[in-house]
Parts: C-alpha cells; sequence; structure tokens
C-alpha cells in the first residue's frame, strides 16, 4: 500500500492507495506551527479511525504548494513509517513534457493532477483544481502541458468580501433558488456559485478556442463537487485525481 499526501493551503489531503484503489481518504487542517511529531501523531490517530496499520505502507509519496511543511511532512512520515518519501519536483520523471516558460515553477499539485489526467482521460484535457485557490492547467493532445490560470477559490473570494465590507455577512457556500436572488444572503451565494460556475464556461470556451479543438474538462478539489453542477459545459467531477496522480508518480519513479 501506498501513503500519498497532498499539502495544500488549507489542508492537508492523506490518501491510502491499494494497487488501483483508493481505500482511505483524510483530510487535515494544514497548520505551519506544527512540529513533525505532531504530524506524525495526527496522520496516526486518524488513520487510527479505520484500523489502517503503518505496517502496510510499501512506500509514501508528498506534494505540496506550502514550502515551509514540505520537509516536515516528510519527516513526519519518516518518523511514522520508516520510509523516505518521494517528493513531487524537478528531477521526478512525470510522463509530461512540461511547456511553460520555467518548468520550476510548475507547482506539484498541477503535475499531480496533470498526470492523472493524461493517463485517465482523452487529450487534450482542461482540469479544474478548485481549492485555496483555482488553478487550471491544459494538457495537449500530445501530451505536453502547455500552462493554465489561477485565480482566487470561491471560499477565499467570499472571505475577501466579508473581511472587506461593512455589512455583508458570512454565508455558507451553496446555490440560492435563482441567480435573481431578492436578498443579501442569497445575492452573495448567487454570485460565489453562480458567478464562478460561469467564470469557469468562459474560460473553457477561451481555451477551446486557443487549442482550436474540443477538449475534456475534469474538476477536482474540495469545492468542485457545489460549482460543475451549474456549469453548462459537461465537466467530469474527479474527486480523487491528484490522489491517483501521485500514486502514478510513485510508480514511475519508484526504486526498484
Amino acid at each position: 500500500m501506498i501513503l500519498a499526501i497532498d499539502v495544500g493551503n488549507s489542508n492537508i489531503v492523506i490518501g491510502c492507495i491499494d494497487g488501483d484503489n483508493i481505500s482511505h481518504k483524510y483530510r487535515m487542517e494544514t497548520d505551519t506551527s506544527k512540529t513533525e511529531d505532531e504530524y506524525a501523531a495526527g496522520i496516526c490517530q486518524i488513520m487510527s479511525l479505520d484500523a489502517v496499520g503503518i505496517s502496510a505502507f510499501a512506500g509514501a509519496i508528498i506534494s505540496s504548494v506550502v514550502p515551509p511543511l514540505t520537509e516536515i511532512i516528510k519527516a513526519a512520515v519518516k518518523r511514522l513509517t520508516g520510509l523516505d518519501a518521494l517528493i513531487v519536483g524537478a528531477g521526478l520523471k512525470t510522463g509530461l513534457n512540461i511547456r511553460i516558460d520555467n518548468p520550476a515553477q510548475l507547482g506539484s499539485d498541477l503535475v499531480a493532477t496533470g498526470v492523472a489526467a493524461a493517463a485517465a482521460y482523452e487529450l487534450p484535457v482542461i482540469i479544474f483544481d478548485m481549492g485555496t485557490a483555482t488553478t487550471i492547467g491544459i494538457v495537449d493532445g500530445k501530451a505536453n502541458f502547455i500552462g493554465g490560470a489561477i485565480f482566487p477559490g470561491v471560499a477565499l473570494s467570499m472571505d475577501a468580501l466579508v473581511s472587506r465590507t461593512s455589512q455583508l455577512p458570512k454565508v455558507p457556500i451553496e446555490a440560492p433558488a435563482r441567480g435573481i436572488s431578492t436578498n443579501t444572503v442569497d445575492c452573495m451565494k448567487s454570485g460565489a456559485i453562480f458567478g464562478t460556475a460561469a467564470m469557469m464556461d468562459g474560460m473553457i470556451d477561451r481555451f477551446e478556442k486557443e487549442l482550436g479543438v474540443p477538449a475534456r474538462v475534469v474538476a477536482t478539489g474540495g469545492l468542485s463537487a457545489r460549482v460543475v453542477p451549474y456549469c453548462r459545459h459537461a465537466i467530469v467531477h474527479d474527486e480523487t485525481l491528484l490522489l491517483r496522480g501521485l500514486k502514478i508518480l510513485y510508480e514511475k519513479n519508484r526504486k526498484q
């Protein structure tokens, strides 16, 4: 079994991957103040909920967009399992041709989702990863990662809106009954959900025009399930895309 960990800005996602099956998936809050011992204890405790034995792991891989935590999580995995985890970054074999200005700047999460999408879907593919930030990656018909876009995530945008205004309340991120809403709370929900869906549709149109061909579209990340149903384009919701990408990367780079 492989231990796959994705360190995001808001949450750390932990996957236990047995063959091609993600047998268990957990989510922890990202906290840069915690030590390796605290993370080791936290990971052990959360996996004990399902009686997952530490001795079951034969390998580990980590992707991280939080540099201060990368080595801390790696040390926690070592403390917990005795394994030296692979870190997604420069030097790993990916199977993708990364055609951006500076390949070293490509986030490890984008690498993992790009690898998984290229393996699972017909190319070209547009990948939305909707977390703290919403990132978009495009893999063309020749498995070239050619670029994308980044903008604030839904929750981050709503937090900024509430914190920078005097009268707008904090509201749940969910769709209202109608786009044309008649009270402040529903107006904010409409902007968050329907506005994001419209933005996604518009970006897909723009990217397909630049590609010159229709593309498969995939969405993943913690907030994707709340928005995708309201998009006009056909979008596949794939919540395990990143973890599957980490498994592929592990298999490509493990020591035989």
